[in-house]
C-alpha cells in the first residue's frame, strides 16, 4: 500500500475516532442532564404536593384533588400516590385503585426520607413529608416524553454529522496526504532516472527545509560519494591495467626478440635476468593489489588484539634489513621510556600493522641516498607516535596529499622502481585502526611520515 493511502487512512481513522468519542460524550452528558433535571422536577412536585395537602394538622385530600385537576396535570402520564404514615392510600390520580407500591419501597422512603428511580418506562420520585405532626408519603412518576424525543433527535443529528464528517475526512485526508508525498514522488521519479551513465551530472531537486528536503540533500551527497567511488574504480582499473600491461609487454618483447635467432649462453642469461626483474615487478604489483584489496575490507572482518608496537617495529626492521641485505640501515630510537607497557600497545590487527610499517620502512630505504631509515617512537596521552624519516629528495607541498592515492607517484619518484600503492595501503590501514597517517617533507631535506595509533591506556 502506498504511503499516501496509509496517511489518509490513519488520519481518517484517528479523526473519526475523536469525532465518535465527542459524539458519545455529548450524548451521554445530554442524557444524564435530562434524567437529573427530570428527577429533580418530580421530587420538587412531590414536595409541593406534600406541602399543599397538610393544613391545620389534617390532610386536605379534597384540596389536592381540586388542584390536581387545574394545575398539577402538566406531566406526560403522570401518576400521583399519597400514603399515610400507616401506608394507607389516601389519594391517587389514576382510576386503577389496585395500583399499589411495594411495601419494601414505602419502608425505604420512610426510612431514608426520599427515593428516586430511573427506568425506561418512566422516572419515579418519592418523599416522606412531615408538617404539623402529620406525615405522608408522596410518590410521583411520569414519562419524560419530550426529553426522550429531544435525545432521539440529538442521536439522529450526531449520526448524520458523523457520516458527513467521515466522508469529508476521507476527502481531506487523501488531499493532504497527496500534497505531503508529492516531494517523495518527485524524489522517486528523479532517482529512477539515475543510472551509471548520468551519475556524475545528476542531482535530485528538492526544495524546502523539512525532512524530505533533508532526505534529498543526503541523497545528493550519497550520489556524489558514489560518483567519486565510480571515478576511483575506473581510475584504479585503468592504472592497474597499465601497470600490468607494461611489464608483460616488456617480457613478451624480450622473449620474442630472443627467440628470433640463436643466442649465446651469456645473452640468454642477460635476457632471463631482465625477464626475472620484470616478473618480480609483476609479483610486487599483485602483492600490492592484494594488500590494497585487503585494506579496503571492513573493520569487523579483522581480528583485533593488543599489539606491542615497539616489538613489531623491531621485527619489521629486521625484515627490511634482510630485504636490503647489507645496504639497508634501520635505526630505531625511543624518545622516552614508557611507565607502563600499555602506553606503547595498541588494539589492532598485527598482520595489517606489519604491512603498514614494512611499506613505510621500505619506502624510506628506497628513497634515501644511503638506503637508511630512522624510526622514532614516542607517545602522548592518547596516541602512540611513530616517526619514520628518510634522507630522500623530499615531496613538493602540492603533492603531499596526492601521494596517498592509489597508483599516484610524485615527480621525485619517477626514477625509483614502484607502483604507487604502498602509501594508499598504509593510509587505509591507519584508518581501520582509528589512527592517522601524515607526512611532513621539505624538498631536498627528506620526508617524515608520522603514524598515530590509539594506545590502550584507559
Amino acid at each position: 500500500m502506498k504511503i499516501k493511502y496509509k496517511i489518509a487512512i490513519y488520519y481518517t481513522l484517528s479523526a473519526a475516532f475523536l469525532l465518535i468519542a465527542f459524539a458519545v460524550l455529548a450524548y451521554y452528558f445530554s442524557a444524564k442532564s435530562r434524567r437529573d433535571e427530570y428527577l429533580e422536577r418530580l421530587e420538587y412536585r412531590a414536595r409541593a404536593i406534600g406541602s399543599v395537602i397538610i393544613e391545620n394538622d389534617q390532610v386536605q385530600i379534597g384540596l389536592l384533588r381540586k388542584l390536581d385537576k387545574t394545575t398539577f396535570q402538566d406531566l406526560y402520564q403522570e401518576t400521583i400516590l399519597v400514603y399515610s404514615d400507616n401506608y394507607d392510600l389516601l389519594y391517587t390520580n389514576v382510576s386503577d385503585t389496585a395500583l399499589r407500591m411495594p411495601r419494601t419501597l414505602l419502608d425505604h422512603i420512610k426510612k431514608n426520607g426520599s427515593y428516586i428511580r430511573n427506568e425506561p418506562e418512566g422516572e419515579l420520585a418519592g418523599i416522606y413529608y412531615t408538617e404539623d405532626n402529620i406525615s405522608v408519603l408522596v410518590l410521583v412518576s411520569s414519562f419524560d416524553k419530550y426529553g426522550f424525543q429531544n435525545l432521539q433527535n440529538l442521536r439522529r443529528i450526531l449520526f448524520l454529522e458523523l457520516v458527513v464528517g467521515v466522508v469529508l475526512l476521507v476527502g481531506v485526508g487523501y488531499f493532504f496526504a497527496r500534497k505531503m508525498v508529492q516531494p517523495i514522488d518527485r524524489l522517486v521519479e528523479q532517482a529512477d532516472s539515475i543510472n551509471a551513465n548520468n551519475l556524475q551530472d545528476t542531482r535530485v531537486d528538492i526544495k524546502g527545509s523539512d525532512e524530505i528536503a533533508q532526505l534529498g540533500a543526503n541523497f545528493n551527497t550519497m550520489l556524489q560519494r558514489l560518483s567519486h567511488s565510480f571515478d576511483l574504480q575506473k581510475s584504479f582499473v585503468s592504472n592497474a591495467s597499465h601497470e600490468l600491461r607494461t611489464p608483460l609487454a616488456a617480457i613478451i618483447s624480450q622473449l620474442q626478440v630472443t627467440l628470433a635467432k640463436e643466442r649465446s649462453g651469456a645473452e640468454y642469461e642477460t635476457v632471463l635476468q631482465s625477464v626475472l626483474e620484470d616478473a618480480e615487478g609483476l609479483s610486487e604489483l599483485t602483492n600490492g593489489l592484494s594488500q590494497l584489496a585487503q585494506s579496503e575490507m571492513n573493520r569487523a572482518e579483522f581480528a583485533f588484539t593488543p599489539v606491542r608496537v615497539d616489538e613489531l617495529l623491531w621485527d619489521t626492521a629486521d625484515f627490511v634489513r634482510r630485504k636490503w641485505k647489507s645496504v639497508g640501515k634501520v635505526d630505531i630510537q625511543f624518545l622516552r621510556e614508557p611507565e607502563q607497557d600499555e602506553m606503547i600497545t595498541c588494539h589492532g590487527n598485527e598482520a595489517l600493522l606489519r604491512i603498514l610499517f614494512i611499506n613505510l620502512l621500505d619506502n624510506a630505504c628506497k628513497f634515501s641516498e644511503d638506503a637508511s631509515a630512522r624510526v622514532i617512537l614516542d607517545f602522548n596521552d592518547k596516541y602512540i607516535l611513530v616517526h619514520m624519516k628518510d634522507r630522500g629528495p623530499g615531496i613538493p607541498a602540492s603533492e603531499q596529499e596526492k601521494i596517498f592515492e592509489p597508483f599516484y607517484r610524485g615527480t621525485n619518484a619517477q626514477q625509483v622502481r614502484g607502483h604507487g600503492l604502498g602509501l594508499s595501503i598504509c593510509r587505509r590501514i591507519t584508518d581501520l585502526h582509528d589512527g592517522r597517517l601524515s607526512v611532513f617533507s621539505v624538498p631536498g631535506e627528506g620526508s617524515t611520515f608520522t603514524v598515530q595509533l590509539p594506545h590502550i591506556v584507559a
